[in-house]
C-alpha cells in the first residue's frame, strides 16, 4: 500500500476510512505512511517511511496493490502482474484508474468517500476473483513483449557511451545555445515586434482613412447663401 509523497491527503490508519478496511484482511499489509504511528494499529499492518515498492510487487505472495494511480506505480504494478486498487488525488491520476479499471486489472474508489466497507470489499474483489488477475497478467504480458528487456537496454547505453568516451555525438545541441536563445527569448521578441509593427501599420491605415473621409465631406459641402431682396 503506498501513496509515495502524498501522505497528508490520507486518513489516518486508525481511522475508518484508512487502516479500517486493511485491518478486517487476515494477510499482511506493508503501509508506506511517514504520519504518527498509532496506538491502536492493528496487528496486520506495518507502517514503513520508505519501502522498496517495484521489488515487494515482484515478490510472489503479492496479492493487491492499493495506490493512488501514479503513472510509475502503474506501469510497476502491470509489469509484476498485481492487481490494483486504486485511490486517485488528482492530476493524472484519475485518468490512468479508470484506464486500468476499465481493462478489468483493478478497482477505483473516491477517497474522499470511502469507507473501511469499501475498502474491504474491493480488495476481496481483485484477490479472490480470478478475472482481475487474468486481467492483469495479460497486461503484462503485452507490456513485457519486447525484443530488447527494458534493463538490457538501458545497460547497453551506459555501456555505449563509456565505451565511446561519453558520446559526444549524442550530445544534445540545447547545451551549446545561451539563456537566450535556450528559452527562445529571441523569438518571442521578433514575434512581439511584428504584432506591434502590424499593429502600428492598421493604426496608421485607420487614421488615413478617417481623415480622407472626413476632408471630402467638408469639400463636398457648400454654404449656401441667402437670396437678398
Amino acid at each position: 500500500m503506498s501513496f509515495t509523497s502524498f501522505p497528508d491527503f490520507l486518513p489516518h490508519p486508525s481511522e475508518g476510512g484508512g487502516g479500517g478496511g486493511v485491518s478486517e484482511w487476515l494477510h499482511g499489509v506493508l503501509w508506506r505512511y511517514t504520519g504518527e504511528v498509532p496506538p491502536n494499529l492493528p496487528k496486520n499492518v506495518k507502517l514503513v517511511k520508505w519501502l522498496p515498492q517495484n521489488d515487494l510487487l515482484a515478490h510472489p505472495k503479492t496479492r493487491a496493490f492499493i495506490t493512488h494511480g501514479g503513472s510509475h506505480g502503474v506501469y510497476e504494478g502491470i509489469c509484476n502482474a498485481v492487481p490494483m486498487v486504486l485511490m486517485p488525488l488528482f492530476g493524472d491520476q484519475m485518468d490512468n484508474a479508470k484506464r486500468v479499471e476499465s481493462r478489468g486489472a483493478g478497482l477505483t474508489l473516491n477517497i474522499l468517500e470511502m469507507t473501511s466497507k469499501d475498502i474491504s470489499t474491493a480488495l476481496k474483489a481483485v484477490i479472490n476473483d480470478k478475472k482481475y488477475k487474468e486481467n492483469i497478467k495479460r497486461l503484462s504480458d503485452l507490456h513485457l513483449d519486447r525484443p530488447i528487456h527494458p534493463l538490457d537496454l538501458a545497460v547497453h547505453w551506459v555501456e555505449f557511451v563509456m565505451r565511446h568516451k561519453g558520446a559526444p555525438h549524442l550530445r544534445p545541441a540545447a547545451h551549446d545555445l545561451n539563456w537566450i536563445q535556450y528559452h527562445s527569448l529571441d523569438v518571442i521578441a521578433f514575434l512581439l515586434a511584428v504584432v506591434l509593427l502590424s499593429l502600428f501599420i492598421s493604426l496608421k491605415c485607420c487614421l488615413f482613412c478617417c481623415r480622407r473621409c472626413c476632408c471630402k465631406k467638408g469639400r463636398t459641402r457648400k454654404p449656401t447663401k441667402s437670396k437678398s431682396h
